[in-house]
């Protein structure tokens, strides 16, 4: 699977602590990131980690990018929800194009661990093997 990381600034720490702790998950399957929250995963873990630009500077972007194109198949994005951010639109954008690309995403701890154990088990192949499914029709 091709696996987003993104973390706000108060976040980061918890995200990479997350991802030590999964490591053995991690290390199979294709890692992506932000700028900061990137290179602390790389350097905690060893793990290759294809880094875009911070948040900010437009790497949420850069990442939405890979949503639209069906290049993600899973975003951790430990959101900071007392904090504001400058890019919250960049947020919302990337939020939404998950959505609509059915692209499971986690914007805490607890979410993601159910993500990763469903990774684990083999719960979301169908994402990375398959084509999108249909989505529902009406009366349906």
């Amino acid at each position: 699977m091709r696996i987003a990381l993104i973390a706000h600034d108060r976040l980061k720490e918890q995200l990479v602590t997350f991802v030590v702790a999964y490591q053995d998950i991690f290390q199979r399957h294709t890692l992506y990131a932000t700028g900061t929250t990137g290179l602390r995963v790389t350097e905690a873990t060893g793990l290759p980690v294809h880094r875009f630009q911070p948040g900010p500077l437009g790497g949420d972007q850069q990442i939405g990018a890979l949503i639209a194109a069906n290049a993600i198949d899973l975003v951790l994005f430990f959101r900071d929800p007392l904090m504001a951010q400058p890019h919250e639109p960049d947020i919302n954008a990337l939020l939404r194009l998950c959505d609509v690309h059915n692209i499971p995403v986690a914007t805490n701890i607890a979410t993601a661990e159910v993500l990763i154990r469903g990774i684990q088990h083999g719960l979301m192949r169908w994402h990375s093997s398959s084509p999108q499914p249909p989505l529902p029709t009406e009366g349906g």
